[in-house]
C-alpha cells in the first residue's frame, strides 16, 4: 500500500476524533486499507466505507453507502455521485473531500424529487455561465482538470486567457453548479509560493437560462466542444465574443471586467 494512503488513515483519524466516527477496519499487503466513518448530515447517520486499494490514490477508493434512515436507493444515489466526485478528483488523497462533500449529496437525496415535472423541464433547458478567474500559474494542470470536468459533466465552453481570465460554460444548471463546487474545492493550481491551492477566488459574474438572454443570439447557436483561446487585446476579446455569438453576454460581464476601459460592441442582431 502506498506512504500516502497511510498517512491519509492516519490523518483522517485525528479529523474525526469523536467516539464512533471513524474506524480501521482492515491493513494489509494484499488488499490495502479499510476504514469506515460515520457522520451525521441533516439529522441523519450515514456510514461510509471505504477501501482504499494497493494503487490508492493512483485509483478512486471504493466506496459504500449506508444508513438506517435513508432508503437503499437513496444510499445507492448517495455512492454513485461520490464515486463520480471521486473520478473527477486529481490522484491525490480525497477521501477528506468525498467526506466533506457528503453534506451536499445528502441534502439533494431529500429534495431531489420534489421538483418532478417542472424540474425534469428546468434540467434539460441550457444555461449559460460566465466565470472570471483569478489567476492561473499552473496551466497544463489546471487546463486539463477544467477539459476534463467539461467532458464528464456535458458541457461546452470557452477559456479565454489574458488580462481577465474567463470562463464560458453552456450546459444543464445542475452541471455548471458542480463545475463551480469542483473549482472551489480541488487544488487545480499552486499559489505564489509553489504549494497546491484552490480556486477560492472564483466569481460567476453571471449565470441565466439561455433562452433568456437579449436578442436570443445564445439559442441561434450553441457552443460546441471546450476551446482554449488566448487573447492579448481588447479587440481580441470582444471578437471571441462575437465569434461564438455571445456579444450580449460581454456587454453584461464587461463592467466585472479587470480593464474598465473594455470597448462597447454592437447590439447583437
Amino acid at each position: 500500500m502506498s506512504e500516502a494512503a497511510v498517512d491519509e488513515v492516519s490523518v483522517l483519524s485525528s479529523i474525526y476524533c469523536g467516539e464512533g466516527e471513524f474506524q480501521l477496519l482492515q491493513q494489509s499487503a494484499q488488499d490495502g486499507l479499510m476504514v469506515q466513518i460515520n457522520r451525521s448530515v441533516e439529522g441523519v447517520d450515514v456510514k461510509l466505507l471505504f477501501h482504499l486499494h494497493l494503487r490508492y490514490p493512483s485509483c478512486p477508493p471504493g466506496i459504500s453507502v449506508s444508513s438506517s434512515v435513508l432508503s437503499r436507493t437513496q444510499c445507492h444515489d448517495i455512492r454513485q455521485k461520490l464515486l463520480d466526485q471521486a473520478a473527477a478528483l486529481p490522484p491525490e488523497p480525497m477521501v477528506h473531500q468525498l467526506v466533506e462533500w457528503l453534506q451536499c449529496v445528502v441534502t439533494e437525496s431529500f429534495t431531489g424529487g420534489e421538483e418532478e415535472e417542472g424540474g425534469e423541464m428546468k434540467e434539460a433547458e441550457q444555461w449559460t455561465a460566465a466565470l472570471s478567474l483569478d489567476h492561473i500559474r499552473s496551466p497544463n494542470r489546471y487546463i486539463s482538470l477544467l477539459e476534463r470536468w467539461t467532458q464528464q459533466l456535458q458541457l461546452s465552453g470557452r477559456l479565454l486567457l489574458g488580462q481577465s481570465i474567463l470562463v464560458i460554460l453552456q450546459g444543464a444548471r445542475s452541471n455548471i453548479k458542480e463545475f463551480c463546487r469542483l473549482l472551489r474545492t480541488v487544488k487545480v493550481d499552486v499559489d505564489s509560493s509553489g504549494k497546491k491551492c484552490k480556486e477560492r477566488m472564483m466569481k460567476v459574474l453571471t449565470e441565466s437560462p439561455t433562452s433568456s438572454f437579449s436578442g436570443h443570439e445564445y439559442g441561434s447557436q450553441k457552443i460546441q466542444g471546450f476551446v482554449v483561446k488566448n487573447y492579448k487585446s481588447l479587440p481580441e476579446l470582444t471578437a471571441a465574443f462575437q465569434e461564438i455569438n455571445m456579444t450580449g453576454l460581454y456587454q453584461q460581464i464587461r463592467p466585472s471586467l479587470r480593464d474598465s476601459t473594455a470597448v462597447t460592441l454592437p447590439p447583437p442582431k
